[in-house]
């Protein structure tokens, strides 16, 4: 009875010995993976180094997170090359609709539908990143941003001017600002050309397609680029060239930042992600302005759009890692987190939570004033080629230089449309 009862007790113990080596084994194995995040956003870095990712270390010490971003301009041409090459990140930040749709329908996203935090987000946040059936998500929704001016507010007090409501206040205060100051009325520069149509074209343009009624119309080949509403944000963004400064068009997009936070220029065509570089850099006052309307028109647009979210790249060998990251970020204290380390981005989660930057919380106030949207580029319309975002990047760029004109520039962007898409033909 002895001899059973100690060779029991010497299987028991070596059963728990195996366990605690089998436990033992998996926290080392975990303990061994670092997750990679692909993005474009460079000028977060830090606050993801020293702020978001030592927070989810609290939580999950064994798992290492590494952010490794490119630069806005080459993030999909790199991301591409890495995902052909195997040597992409875990992590693949994603744009909104269809340059992800893309990469998920060629098999480089894992579909999230299942993943416990995705309930955390509503139809709406998920729509930019969901498939034309509605059967898949495939990538977990960080935030939204939102198009409008930031202006130096020094400025705007020495010359006594008044934030401008409409478009033809707006062309007043520019005037203004180029014949009574030795500063710059607009700071934008075209040399990297997506700026002209994200903070030219897309930022006003609502206001004259009526926000989602246009945009819809848009897609449905209802209504045209070609035609009046459209050519009349061109018409507005032609008569931007003599207040953007000396040089505009050899001018990126750092120069235009650093002109401003110099305090060299007086009004910046903004989205809202600038907000962070901004307090970190400038030391002067500056809000912000809602897309003056045309005159005469009540209602106001904002592009308040579905920017940011996150994937899950399926040649990654770490997925249980990564989903628990992923789930972590679907919880209030990274939205809370998120939207107040990066004011201007805000948070697409049902949480509720407060944003505590006065100028992040002057573009949120917006939602409240106007009707929202999104660019009309991104869902669909740039599907084939001509790539329509990449064409309004060449053609909003060509009219603020006045090398194209907005007829033109209508003419083109419809056309880049009628070569592939039916509904346009």
């Amino acid at each position: 009875m002895e001899i059973r009862q100690l060779s029991i007790r010497s299987k028991t113990l070596a059963t728990m010995a195996t366990g605690v080596l089998l436990s033992s084994f998996s926290l080392s194995a975990l303990a061994s993976e670092t997750l990679t995040i692909e993005s474009w956003r460079n000028d977060d870095s830090k606050i993801w180094s020293d702020i978001i990712i030592p927070e989810f270390n609290k939580l999950h010490p064994e798992i290492k997170v590494v952010f490794a971003p490119s630069s806005p301009a080459d993030y999909v041409p790199v991301l591409n090359a890495k995902l052909k090459a195997g040597t992409a990140g875990d992590l693949i930040t994603c744009k909104p609709f269809d340059a992800s749709l893309s990469l998920y329908k060629k098999g480089h996203l894992d579909s999230l539908t299942d993943l416990e935090g995705m309930k955390n987000f509503s139809d709406v946040a998920q729509s930019a990143w969901i498939t034309d059936d509605g059967a898949n998500s495939f990538c977990l929704p960080m935030a939204s941003v939102i198009h409008g001016f930031i202006y130096n507010k020094e400025i705007f007090e020495e010359l006594n001017l008044s934030v401008p409501k409409t478009e033809s206040e707006f062309f007043s205060v520019l005037a203004k600002i180029k014949s009574e100051s030795r500063y710059t009325p607009l700071v934008l520069g075209t040399a990297d050309q997506w700026e002209a149509a994200t903070m030219g074209f897309q930022n006003i343009g609502p206001n004259y397609w009526k926000g989602e009624e246009g945009r819809k119309n848009l897609i449905s080949g209802k209504e045209k680029l070609t035609d009046p509403q459209y050519v009349k944000v061109w018409e507005n963004l032609a008569k931007w060239g003599p207040y953007m400064g000396r040089g505009y068009e050899a001018q990126k997009y750092p120069d235009s930042q650093n002109i401003f936070t110099l305090g060299r220029g007086a009004i910046y065509p903004a989205g809202s992600w600038d907000i962070s570089t901004f307090n970190s850099q400038a030391d002067f006052k500056f809000g912000a302005f809602y897309p003056p309307t045309p005159d005469g028109q009540d209602t106001c647009y904002i592009s308040d759009h579905t920017d940011i979210a996150l994937g899950l790249n399926s040649a990654s060998t770490n997925k249980k890692s990564a989903k628990v990251f992923l789930n972590w970020m679907a919880s209030k204290e990274f939205a809370e987190l998120y939207s107040n380390q990066l004011p201007g981005f805000f948070s697409l989660s049902k949480h509720k939570f407060q944003v505590k930057d006065p100028v992040a919380q002057e573009f949120l106030s917006w939602r409240n004033q106007c009707d929202q949207t999104i660019r009309n580029s991104y869902q669909i319309l740039s599907r084939g080629e001509p790539n329509l975002e990449n064409e309004l990047w060449n053609v909003s760029s060509q009219v603020l230089n006045g090398t194209m004109t907005p007829e033109q520039a209508a003419a083109q962007a419809e056309k880049s449309l009628t070569n592939w898409y039916k509904p346009h033909q």
